[in-house]
């Protein structure tokens, strides 16, 4: 449970007489000039080792081009990260300084900023506050945070709840998809409704892929990300909404496929920092955009891809050997949650595959520890991290309804079928829960949150079963019974079959924050044959229908579907498969 308690103190302010000497100013006396300046220093959520904050500034005195305010701690308050200003701590002693673009601060006008800390014990209220050293807010002489709905001086804003400017946020909340509508992609939405029975989904939530640098400003006349964010911003009205965006540009992108191969080569880590995630920070730290909510995916696919693909395994691949020897994978993806994490309006959910991938002990443990590492180095802090995204653009049912992992069959485990094969999980449900648990206890906050991509797991359709399969074997009770068609579960291009799947909807179970449609159902996963282009994208088999399969799927066929484009590009036939066979049908 959080908590909230709100600090409004008023100020004495010295100011020179016709002598020279400093005259103590007494609030509501005659004839004397206005405070220098007040803050609201508003402890907005905590709990029990650590808290988040939200302080406004506002200036009486004369308009400024910069600002550092300074504080002291009482207590063993440490800040760990803040947003919208420099915040350094030395000590006890605290300076939060201006960014580039809200150092302007007018008589009258007010900024904002915020941080996240830890403490233990108390955590104290500071007492003191000096704008440029001007000393701003004392307390009321007992230590006791004047009331904060009746200010001492009448220039102190009368309601310290509601900040100067209305799109400023209030702080981060646990689960921002709870209480907010999401963001339709009008592109999407239009590719969706000129589909036929296409418009009964064409007012679904989807994500916003800027999958290379161009498509920050927009590509052939597109939308870039700020033609985005204003339409999120018209979407929004009165209430609230999420905007989900997929960050996915690193170096050496795609190491253990060649589909969704990126622009940037392997050492290019610099200008991945430089010309793709500064950018995006930038435009996401403007004021008009603060009172959005901001859902990051960061980084599909790669993370994962050193712990198996790296080396010393059957899938693993020279190009995911060199990103884990280099580093850049791990250096990229701690960039952007630092960078975007500072955001007060950015909530950062880091890839993890998908059970069929990760389920393994061997797999499982490892990755926790890699996203503990990445999280906690390089300038990243798990507090830049408000969760994370399994089955992102992939396939695997949200939970088998017929198939239970605990199941036996004649004596016989059901780890012991081909189809699960010793995997521990047999749905990206019961796998998001027990990885969130295993993150919260390596050190990840407790308010950790899970997105489950149900874009296209639905498997609906006349081939969906409707009860357990034959108990005759281990392999026909699950083959018989699990609703996920795919011939292997290592397939993961344009799979023939596959459904639209659950709707977009915030909290659907325990620690999972939302399901959500991040890819969005009709744009390809790859080409099922080469296409020259010209964003880097290679030609992969598993995306042919003809392919036989290597060792990731247990040789077999690919089970994708024939005469697909480019991974990203419209594929109007996969878009009619997933409508027809939608779980929960399209009405």
């Amino acid at each position: 449970m959080s908590r909230s308690r709100t600090a409004i103190l008023a100020a004495l302010a010295l100011v020179a007489g016709a002598s020279g000497t400093a005259l103590a100013v007494v609030p509501g006396s005659s004839g004397i000039a206005a405070i220098p300046c007040t803050v609201d220093y508003k402890v907005q959520n905590q709990w029990d080792s650590g808290f988040t904050t939200n302080v406004t500034i506002t200036n009486n005195s004369a308009a400024k081009t910069s600002w550092s305010l300074k504080w002291s701690y009482a207590g063993n308050q440490r800040v760990t990260n803040g947003w919208n200003a420099k915040v350094t701590q030395s000590g006890t002693a605290v300076t939060a300084a201006n960014e580039s673009y809200n150092g302007a601060l007018a008589t009258g006008g007010s900024v904002s900023f915020g941080f996240q800390g830890s403490y233990s014990g108390s955590n104290a209220l500071p007492t003191a506050f000096t704008l440029d050293g001007v000393a701003c807010n004392v307390d009321n002489g007992s230590g006791t945070p004047t009331d904060p709905g009746t200010p001492t001086d009448p220039g102190t804003p009368t309601d310290p709840g509601t900040p100067t400017d209305p799109g400023t946020p209030s702080g981060k909340v646990d689960n921002p998809f709870v209480g907010a509508k999401g963001y339709v992609n009008p592109e999407w939405s239009a590719h969706a409704a000129a589909e036929p029975g296409g418009s009964k989904v064409a007012n679904q939530s989807t994500a916003v892929w800027l999958d290379r640098i161009a498509a920050i400003n927009g590509v052939n006349g597109g939308m870039g990300l700020r033609a985005h964010l204003d339409e999120a911003v018209k979407q929004k009205g009165s209430g609230q909404l999420v905007i989900q965006l997929v960050i996915y540009d690193l170096p050496g992108r795609d190491c253990a496929a060649l589909a969704s191969n990126g622009e940037l080569g392997p050492t290019e880590i610099d200008k991945y920092k430089s010309q793709y995630i500064d950018p995006i920070a930038s435009i996401l730290s403007d004021s008009k955009y603060a009172g959005l909510r901001i859902a990051t995916v960061i980084e599909p696919d790669s993370l994962p891809n050193l712990v198996t693909n790296a080396g010393g395994t059957a899938g693993s691949t020279d190009a995911c050997a060199t990103m884990k020897a280099n580093g850049n994978y791990e250096k990229g993806v701690s960039y952007a949650l630092d960078k975007l994490g500072a955001i007060s309006n950015v909530y950062n959910y880091i890839d993890a595959g998908h059970h069929a991938w990760l389920g393994w002990d061997s797999n499982f443990d490892p990755t926790v520890q890699e996203f503990y590492k990445v999280a906690t180095t390089n300038g990243a802090s798990v507090n830049d991290v408000t969760g994370f995204i399994v089955n992102t653009a992939n396939y695997g049912a949200t939970t088998e309804p017929y198939v239970k992992i605990t199941d036996s069959v004649n004596g016989q485990t059901v780890r012991q079928s081909k189809w699960i094969d010793w995997n521990w999980y047999v749905d990206e449900q019961s796998f998001a829960q027990a990885l969130r648990t295993k993150l919260v206890s390596v050190g990840f906050n407790s308010g950790l949150g899970m997105l489950v991509d149900t874009s296209r797991n639905g498997w609906g359709g006349s081939a969906r079963p409707t009860a357990a399969g034959p108990t005759t074997s281990v392999d026909a009770y699950v083959d018989g019974g699990r609703i996920d068609r795919r011939i292997h579960a290592g397939n993961w291009c344009n799979q023939s079959g596959a459904g639209l799947g659950e709707r977009p909807r915030s909290a659907p179970a325990t620690g999972i924050d939302a399901y959500v449609w991040v890819k969005p159902p009709g744009e390809s996963d790859g080409a099922s044959s080469a296409i020259a282009n010209d964003e880097g994208k290679g030609f992969d088999r598993m995306c042919d229908p003809t392919y036989g399969g290597n060792a990731r799927n247990g040789n077999n066929p690919s089970g994708a579907l024939p005469n697909s484009p480019l991974a990203g590009k419209w594929f109007s036939a996969q878009f009619q498969q997933l409508l027809q066979n939608a779980y929960p049908a399209v009405s």
